[in-house]
């Protein structure tokens, strides 16, 4: 009781933090300053008339990874409507892009006790779907309370955030134990969740592995390469605060006559500080969005797009996977294999840790240490086709293998359904 009442005063101490930080957040991203009604429970959509799904995903690796659950689901209920939620303008973006003609798209609640009531007396979800770790109490505590089953789906849980957890052990208990089910990615991530308090965690693998990559961005990164040219190209995926400036440090070291950087921050509200630097390294660039064939003396194409990893991905030789060369926990390297492209990564991958070690047993990846090694390694490759030949079909192999997280997350969506039905029923 006191962490509960502990959990409410905090919230609203922090009701001022939360409309600075929307202001603040977007100087530079002006989609926070949208729909800030919503963020508090209040909705313009109509309210639906048909039994509604409704699936949580914060932001775009989430979103994207969701993908085949819901078209899966959408095709064995298609009497449901859908509701998607995020909690960042880049991931609403992407909904709208994958689902927008089929689905409701909205910003889910901050986690006040009004505004989560307001949310779900709106939308009346028969089943909810939280992705990934997103463990919000009130909103897990009121759908307990109305009979809402909750499935926390393609669950991962690092050592971090285990022990951020821990230190709000009372409140995580009791939310995870009022969840309806809990689908983990590995048998690691299940054995934190259950430490934690969620019971009969079922393995079921990793959604991004069923993620079908569209044929169009294949297309796309087939007329990149061809804008390209001959020369080979080594992609710095998904590069986070303070690693651009390793990779082109890494970049400089790199022997190999011609080599294209292909640079892609995570985040498009650095890509102008990105260009910035660049310029005072007084390198030859591109950008993606002026879309034009590359100038010879291009030494860096920076891809300054959303939505397009896999056409990046699909027009390199070789690809470095950020956030890993700082402590940043890696970024998703699953669509880099299910296009067949070797990949490099530095020491901290912990937020993908299980895929990130299958996929150097599997012979698809190269770990690096450091800038040094980073541009030993690529080099190394680059000028190695047979290898780089070998990593490719180790990546294809590796992704292939651990399909099939959609099937068994929809067999336990099937099985909370009908058990709702049952208990309304009765």
């Amino acid at each position: 009781m006191i962490w509960r009442l502990g959990y409410r005063l905090l919230l609203w101490l922090l009701f001022p933090w939360a409309l600075i930080h929307l202001w603040w957040r977007g100087r530079r991203q002006p989609g926070y300053r949208a729909h800030i009604a919503e963020r508090f429970g209040w909705y313009h959509n109509a309210a639906p008339n048909r039994p509604v799904i409704w699936l949580h995903a914060v932001s775009v690796g989430e979103t994207r990874a969701a993908e085949p659950l819901l078209r899966a689901l959408a095709a064995r209920y298609p009497g449901h409507e859908f509701v998607l939620t995020q909690m960042t303008p880049t991931g609403r973006e992407t909904a709208q892009q994958l689902f927008g003609s089929t689905a409701t798209i909205a910003y889910l609640p901050y986690d006040y006790p009004a505004a989560v009531a307001r949310f779900l007396t709106r939308f009346r979800p028969s089943l909810g779907i939280l992705m990934e770790t997103e463990i919000w109490f009130n909103l897990v505590g009121d759908c307990a309370r109305r009979g809402i089953p909750l499935l926390l789906a393609n669950a991962r849980m690092s050592e971090k955030s285990a022990r951020g957890y821990e230190l709000v052990s009372p409140l995580t208990h009791v939310a995870l134990r009022r969840l309806a089910a809990v689908s983990a990615q590995t048998r690691e991530d299940a054995r934190r969740l259950e430490h934690l308090g969620a019971p009969a965690v079922e393995v079921t693998g990793n959604l991004k592995f069923d993620v079908v990559v569209e044929p169009r961005l294949l297309a796309l990164g087939a007329v990149f390469r061809q804008r390209i040219g001959p020369r080979p190209v080594l992609l710095a995926a998904s590069t986070r605060e303070g690693e651009e400036e390793l990779v082109l440090d890494a970049y400089s070291r790199i022997g190999i006559e011609g080599l294209l950087l292909l640079l892609v921050p995570r985040h498009p509200q650095r890509f102008d500080e990105v260009a910035a630097l660049l310029q005072k390294r007084k390198l030859a660039y591109a950008r993606r969005s002026e879309d034009g064939l590359l100038p010879r003396d291009c030494r860096v194409l920076l891809g300054d797009s959303m939505g397009e990893m896999a056409a990046y991905y699909a027009a390199c030789d070789l690809a470095f996977i950020g956030g890993s060369l700082l402590p940043y926990g890696g970024q998703n390297l699953i669509e880099a294999c299910a296009v067949g492209r070797p990949l490099l990564f530095g020491p901290h991958m912990y937020n993908f840790s299980e895929a990130s070690r299958l996929a150097l047993d599997g012979g698809a990846a190269l770990g690096i240490v450091d800038v040094v090694e980073l541009a030993e390694r690529a080099e190394g490759l680059l000028s190695d086709r047979a290898a780089l030949a070998r990593m490719s079909q180790a990546a294809l192999t590796f992704s292939r293998a651990h399909q099939g997280a959609t099937a068994r997350n929809l067999a336990i969506c099937e099985r909370l359904l009908k058990d709702g039905r049952k208990a309304a029923a009765n």
